[in-house]
This record gives C-alpha cells, structure tokens and sequence, in this order.
C-alpha cells in the first residue's frame, strides 16, 4: 500500500481487490496458476485495445454471467 493512504482509501483499495478476486472465481479459474491468469489478462488487454467489437463482444459475455448488462 502506498504510503500516506487513508483508511478509506485502504478499505476502498481492499475492496477493490477482493471484487476482482470474485471475477477470478467466478469465471471458474479459481485453481489455475497466477502465471497463466496473468497472462489471459494481458493477452485481453492487448486484443481488446482499440477493437471495440471484441470488448463489445467480452462485454456481452461477462453481462450475461452476471446475469444483467453494464457491469
């Protein structure tokens, strides 16, 4: 944590984490190696830049596990 952050903002930053700790699990990749969700991570990052259909469709996709659109 960086020096000199709130308590809010700890709490918030912890937060944070945990939500996207919850897409990890809820995505069914909670036993696989850091190293590989590091990379479908990155690899998304870069295919996703700039090419608004893919995120339109991983948009999509991620809506639908959620079960409504726009998170």
């Amino acid at each position: 944590m960086a020096k000199g952050m709130t308590t809010d903002a700890r709490k918030k930053d912890t937060r944070e984490k945990i939500e996207l700790g919850g897409l990890i699990v809820k995505a069914g990749l909670r036993y696989e190696k850091r190293a590989l969700l590091l990379g479908l991570l990155i690899e998304a990052a870069e295919r996703t830049k700039g090419n608004e259909a893919e995120r339109a469709r991983l948009t999509k996709i991620g809506a639908e596990a959620f079960g409504h659109d726009g998170e």
